[in-house]
């Protein structure tokens, strides 16, 4: 290259990289605009593109994308949070990220085994049933997420204490999910009888979508409910009262209510995608932790897009007062978990052995100086 033609080529050079730098707020704005749309009554989804500041220097994982599932409530406060405030997408650098959310578990499961999903936050009964229907085959459960936030709200003028529950028409989100289990078990615990797959008995459980149960409260065609928040403290807002916080059942009002799954083929294929989640995830609960109120308005506003509705002071804010953030998975309770499912008829005795694989998230927390968490002896095979 004669000396002449060089001053020429860095002027172009210059020309094409301003050119470039220029169209990026447009190219990141028309992706941003996509908001979230409806597939149908049960789910919905929408595509994150990386933030423009990765720019060129975003990290090259292993996928292109990773598809995220998770409910519209706040016991899925992490990813709630943590996609708003961009701290997954920071980790997952030129990945995109595609967000589909779930009423319950059950359907949730379906869309990872269907394909349609990578990874899911979701509470450990769907995880669990999902795991053995498959024969240890379809997922992996990698982190914690949140323990609490899981009450039994009542009408008052019908329900005064916990054995006038006797008789009374009970709502929980969905067969077989994790707060219909923990009905199951403790109507058990009371010495009455129920047919888990109807739903009647001494006490009536009626599967209820989260998003109608309080219309169904008002209109009178349930009496309380069994619910995760918000749904609990927005029943407590049309005249519910709280007859018992779920925590309480368990020792040092502690247990799993939201874990991280993922398909074991995405694991095997994308590992470093599924880390990057997870350095999101211990990320986002460190944030949450220093950033409450924020993280309260975050998650809040990300609920009024799903759901088309914020949550009011008096729901908001006790319900996320009951939850708490971890990223241990309590692998002990979720265990307790699946006998209760078997001693409530809608699952076989399971094998468990396999069903957690902790190893990136303790590959995370040790990077961050942070204690491992561990399985409780159903780790990796």
């Amino acid at each position: 290259m004669s000396a002449q033609s060089r001053p020429v080529s860095r002027a172009l050079r210059r020309r094409r990289l301003t050119a470039a730098a220029a169209a990026l707020p447009i190219l990141f704005g028309a992706l941003a605009a996509c908001g979230y749309g409806s597939n149908d009554d049960k789910s919905s989804d929408a595509t994150t593109a990386p933030a423009a500041s990765a720019g060129a220097d975003a990290k090259k994982l292993s996928a292109d994308q990773v598809r995220i599932g998770y409910f519209p409530n706040l016991t899925h406060a992490t990813p709630l949070v943590g996609l708003k405030e961009g701290i997954f997408q920071k980790e997952l650098g030129a990945t995109t990220v595609k967000e589909l959310t779930f009423n319950a578990g059950p359907e949730e499961i379906e869309a990872l085994n269907a394909g349609s999903i990578d990874i899911g936050w979701i509470g450990p009964s769907p995880a669990i049933n999902g795991y053995t229907k498959s024969n240890g085959a379809s997922l992996k459960i990698i982190s914690g997420s949140a323990s609490g936030g899981v009450k039994l709200v009542v009408n008052p003028d019908k329900i005064k204490s916990l054995d006038d529950v006797k008789g009374k028409k009970i709502a929980t989100p969905q067969l077989g999910n994790t707060q219909d289990v923990a009905l199951l078990n403790w109507i058990k615990s009371k010495g009455w009888k129920v047919d888990a797959q109807s739903g009647k008995g001494d006490v009536s459980v009626v599967r209820t979508d989260n998003k109608i149960t309080p219309d169904a409260y008002k209109q009178g065609s349930i009496d309380g409910a069994w619910v995760p928040e918000p749904t609990a403290s927005k029943l407590v807002a049309e005249g519910a009262k709280v007859l018992l916080d779920e925590s309480t059942l368990w020792p040092d009002n502690k247990f799993v209510i939201t874990n991280v799954i993922v398909s074991q083929k995405f694991l095997k294929a994308h590992p470093d995608v599924v880390e990057a989640v997870l350095r999101g995830s211990v990320n986002t609960n460190a944030w949450i932790a220093a950033n409450s109120d924020k993280a309260k308005a975050d998650a809040n506003d990300q609920l009024k897009k799903l759901t088309q509705k914020a949550l009011p002071a008096n729901v908001l804010d006790p319900a996320w007062k009951s939850i708490q953030v971890l990223d241990d998975p309590l692998a002990k309770t979720a265990g307790e978990e699946a006998q209760h499912a078997v001693d409530a008829g809608l699952l076989k005795a399971p094998k468990l052995n396999g069903l957690y694989d902790l190893t990136l998230l303790n590959k995370v927390l040790t990077a961050d100086g942070k204690p491992t968490v561990d399985a409780a002896g159903l780790g990796a095979q």
